[in-house]
């Protein structure tokens, strides 16, 4: 199959769209509670105002309370109402002081009166009413089911707020707890080839599938004695998941021959860490933060230390979160609280009372105090940058790499009478020596940018060089990050080009300056240095 059809495969197996937490938008993976529909199949009701209703109004008030910063509610729904012309260009919403208007291109066809800026149960009838008289003198609008109206809505209104809110209908909400939470199915990775084979991609470890034999490289023929049949992504998935504890029955080639399997389906919460050991030094590489992800790494810690005692000499860590989009921000506060012993991991703080938070270490270092290095990059976003920025400030790790993403919001999950979901912007996050991550990420002690894939030891020395010769540049960088209001915007965009942020591939010149970083004890003891001296909470 081409790349880009493997690619979308493994996204919408792997990753997801982790909204309780903190992540870029990523595609999902469905609930483990409940079978799964494909979404190109079900049937969608009509437009009517007794299920707009609360609809609109359930999602109004969310907004109204719950939203980072203060809501211009005129502006949010007429926003939204403007989404109509996805159906018909010629629609359009207009504001005025006292009232809003829908046009069919150059004619008014009606007028509302604003409500109350607060009524935002008066603001969906508002709503309802626009859309109605949209659909009197507009037959693409009227032809449009429920479904398609409230994506267009709410994604039009809500991408008026910020790039991290957004709207989820009800299939894809499954999908979306399903990322969150796991999900009934198998445990595998599939692609599907061009001639149609669906194939085993990965199996995972412990899961159902691992239990029953399957092998990559498999191809999975029928499911409960049902061929493929031009079989696509969501087909396949569809087939494959179900409730936890359900039995669903495989006809699997393998070589010359078919097998007949049964499986339990499980709860399958992918994998999100993976060690390795080499010269003494663990790599444990973080590809997103799920509920899985503090166990997974709590093991990885115990797996390298249970080789030290046997004879294989573990000096330090490397936490790789390059490309890592984030996830629960459970997780990665659990994650942080792995390795710190006291201390702040991180706060967060929003309009809504429930949405200011403060995050403290607990006692005890799983690691029992061996150094670590972490490697971010560009791509490095959210949870990742929570744990970077908790472990740097805290003076237990030592960040190389690049300038990381600089997404410092926590989004809430707001459900809907639709079985949809809002994702809203509610708080940002604040690092420990308190500078605000959001659109300013976390900085780099020893800076790649540039220089990814030179490995040469020159290179690798010339970083390291850095970091012994130019202590007191580095460490006012480091002071000026912590120091610099959330509001000086233009301070912070300088201070992100200092070490400009970008995509690092593994292998490279990231890796090789934290090998030799851990080598060097006085070394990385300077480097742990250089940001505790700055890094008193305030």
């Amino acid at each position: 199959m081409n790349r880009s059809v493997r690619v979308l495969s493994w996204l919408i197996l792997l990753v997801g769209l982790t909204a309780v937490g903190c992540a870029p938008t990523r595609r999902p993976m469905p609930d483990a509670s409940m079978p799964v529909t494909d979404a190109s199949h079900a049937v969608s009701a009509a437009f009517t105002r007794a299920s707009a209703q609360p609809m609109f109004t359930h999602g109004y008030v969310a907004v109204s309370s719950r939203y980072i910063e203060p809501v211009d509610m005129a502006a949010f729904v007429v926003a939204g109402l403007d989404g109509l012309d996805r159906f018909d260009s010629r629609l359009d919403v207009e504001a005025t002081a006292d009232t809003v208007d829908v046009f069919l291109g150059d004619r008014r066809v009606a007028r509302f009166a604003k409500p109350e800026e607060d009524r935002g149960s008066d603001w969906a009838r508002l709503s309802i009413d626009a859309i109605q008289a949209a659909r009197a003198v507009s037959p693409p609008l009227a032809a449009a089911d429920a479904e398609a109206i409230y994506d267009a809505l709410f994604d039009s209104a809500l991408a008026s707020l910020d790039p991290f809110s957004r709207y989820a209908g009800a299939a894809e909400a499954r999908l979306n707890r399903g990322s969150r939470n796991g999900f009934g199915g198998i445990g595998i990775l599939f692609t599907i080839r061009a001639d149609g084979a669906v194939m085993v991609e990965e199996v995972v470890e412990g899961g159902p599938a691992a239990d029953a034999g399957l092998l990559a490289g498999d191809q999975i023929l029928a499911v409960d004695d049902v061929a493929f049949t031009r079989p696509d992504t969501d087909r396949v998935r569809e087939r494959l998941r179900g409730p936890v504890g359900s039995v669903v029955h495989l006809s699997v080639v393998r070589g010359n021959g078919v097998l007949e399997v049964d499986l339990e389906r499980g709860l399958i919460v992918m994998p999100t860490v993976k060690l390795s050991v080499e010269d003494g030094i663990a790599t444990l590489r973080l590809s997103s933060f799920n509920q899985a992800t503090t166990e997974g790494v709590a093991k990885a810690v115990q797996v390298a230390r249970a080789r030290a005692q046997a004879g294989e000499a573990v000096r330090g860590l490397i936490l790789d979160m390059r490309g890592n989009p984030g996830g629960l921000l459970d997780q990665s506060v659990s994650v942080a609280d792995l390795f710190l012993d006291h201390g702040t991991i991180v706060s967060t703080r929003g309009r809504h009372p429930e949405a200011r938070q403060f995050y403290s270490a607990s006692a005890g270092d799983v690691s029992g105090g061996l150094p670590i290095v972490v490697l971010m990059d560009g791509d490095s976003a959210s949870a990742a940058e929570i744990v970077a920025a908790a472990l740097q400030d805290g003076g237990r790790a030592v960040v190389i790499g690049t300038t990381s993403y600089g997404k410092g919001t926590v989004q809430t999950v707001v459900q809907l009478p639709n079985g949809g979901e809002i994702t809203l912007t509610w708080s940002r996050f604040h690092s420990p020596s308190g500078y605000v991550l959001h659109g300013l990420g976390v900085p780099p002690v020893a800076c790649t940018s540039g220089r990814a894939n030179q490995t040469a030891p020159g290179v690798v020395e010339g970083v390291l060089y850095d970091l012994r010769t130019h202590a007191d540049p580095i460490a006012r960088r480091l002071s000026s990050w912590q120091h610099t209001a959330f509001e000086d915007i233009e301070r912070r965009r300088m201070l992100r080009n200092l070490c400009p942020a970008e995509h690092h591939e593994p292998n490279g010149l990231d890796e090789a300056v934290a090998r030799r970083l851990l080598q060097d004890p006085s070394l990385y003891a300077r480097a742990i240095g250089l940001v505790g001296a700055n890094a008193a909470p305030r």
